[in-house]
């Protein structure tokens, strides 16, 4: 099966728009800054039974305060803690931003959750060994994890490969930049546009894009439940053009 969706509520008319359409998304609230147990409450009963959201992790395990990221949520670090988060430091803090993000997945019934980490963490036996730590020493509830490593881990593939592989935990890319290296039950694949740089959120995918990533999705699905998430400015076109090709060619999808 694909399944088909966007990073965030992209339709107009916001989360029941949204619903007439696709049966899966990744929330972003949940990076930029943990919503209340009463506002994911409510998203998990607007939505009908057999909606998925997929969770993308807290921003507090994987990016440091001085990530552009962090200013957007508003969220202040106490001075002289700022090397206490981010980039699956093995502090008391990252763990605790990994139970409050768990406890927000259980609470809308996610099956998987996504971490995803700037170009700055790249590939060093250091960073190496934070990912090691982190990964076998939380508690994952039954969820399916992936992570999206950006920068020089995709220079170092073979290390990649093999981390992942031991800590059982899917390797998530753009398919039409690179293939993955592992996958731990499920395939799941992020949009960003294509260009220069790792992402161009201002690129609208062609119909020959839209058809190569058919091509790849099917062969993936024919194996593992395979997610296809587009996260580019005009994704809620995208992913409803993707839609339909793949209805046209007689995929199996939601």
């Amino acid at each position: 099966m694909i399944k088909v969706g966007t990073c965030g509520w992209s339709a107009r008319g916001g989360r029941r728009a949204y619903f007439q359409h696709f049966k899966v998304i990744e929330l972003q609230e949940t990076f930029y800054r943990l919503p209340r147990e009463e506002t994911v409450g409510r998203w998990r009963s607007e939505a009908p039974p057999d909606f998925e959201f997929v969770v993308k992790a807290w921003q507090a395990i994987t990016h440091p305060p001085s990530s552009p990221t962090w200013r957007r949520s508003g969220l202040k670090v106490a001075g002289g803690d700022e090397g206490k988060y981010g980039y699956f430091r093995p502090t008391e803090e990252v763990l605790e931003a990994w139970d409050r993000t768990l406890h927000v997945c259980r609470a809308l019934g996610a099956r998987v959750c996504v971490l995803q980490t700037p170009p700055s963490f790249g590939f060093t036996p250091e960073n190496a060994k934070n990912v090691e730590a982190f990964f076998t020493t939380i508690e994952r509830g039954g969820l399916r994890l992936g992570w999206e490593p950006r920068g020089t881990w995709n220079e170092s593939r073979d290390a990649l490969r093999s981390l992942l592989s031991r800590l059982d935990v899917t390797h998530v890319v753009d398919p039409l930049r690179r293939e993955p290296v592992h996958l731990a039950g499920f395939a799941y694949f992020r949009l960003h546009g294509l260009g220069r740089g790792e992402v161009n959120y201002r690129y609208k995918y062609t119909d020959d894009d839209l058809r190569r990533l058919a091509e790849i999705a099917a062969r993936y699905s024919g194996e593992v439940a395979t997610y296809v998430l587009f996260n580019n400015v005009s994704m809620f076109d995208d992913a409803l053009r993707f839609k339909s090709l793949l209805g046209s060619l007689g995929l199996p999808h939601v």
